[in-house]
């Protein structure tokens, strides 16, 4: 069941949804959803460093992007067909029966910008910042601006707590992330 505005509201109450910093509630509070403002960092692939990625290779994916670091006021431009990672200003914290599913906002979406691109789903016990998949499909660049409302995220209320939260979990890559972190596939169970 989709949490309402109301239960929200109750949920973050009660300490089981944890956002940092609080949300300006009258401008970020959907009907069941609340929106997440971008961060200032971005990572971006460096094309020239490798020709291709190969996931047996080994190789740390921080290499092959590089951190672009936005002042506020200034827009960070998205160009067609460019893929960068970037985070969510706000951190948030999932009690261990609560679910939460990060979606795109329209108003984007309409000038070709994705900004999950898979895995919006954040388990029950997440912890950290949302690292965001950002695309533009579109064919002319797009500004995007440090604090401005990037996303929405919607929660679920589980049948019964999960008996291993995600921060529990031996193969959790990503709890406490902090900013956009890169793709730690070569740390699943297929390639170590």
């Amino acid at each position: 069941m989709v949490l309402s505005d109301r239960d929200i509201l109750q949920y973050i109450s009660a300490g089981k949804i944890k956002i940092t910093p609080a949300p300006d509630l009258q401008t970020q509070l959907g009907s069941c959803s609340i929106d997440f403002k971008l961060s200032n960092t971005f990572r971006v692939f460096e094309h020239s460093k490798y020709a291709y990625i190969d996931l047996r290779a080994g190789i740390d994916t921080n290499d092959l992007m590089r951190r672009v670091d936005v002042p506020d006021g200034e827009a960070f431009t998205m160009q067609p067909g460019e893929f960068v990672l970037a985070a969510t200003q706000e951190k948030l914290e999932l009690a261990d029966d609560v679910m939460a599913r990060l979606e795109g906002r329209s108003s984007l979406g309409r000038l070709g910008i994705l900004v999950h691109s898979t895995a919006g789903l954040f388990d029950p016990g997440w912890i950290g910042t949302a690292t965001l998949e950002l695309g533009n499909l579109g064919r002319m660049p797009v500004k995007l601006y440090p604090g401005m409302r990037i996303c929405a995220f919607t929660f679920e209320q589980l049948s019964s707590p999960a008996k291993v939260p995600y921060q529990l979990k031996p193969a959790n890559k990503y709890a406490g992330q902090n900013g956009p972190e890169t793709s730690r596939f070569a740390k699943d169970f297929e390639f170590s």
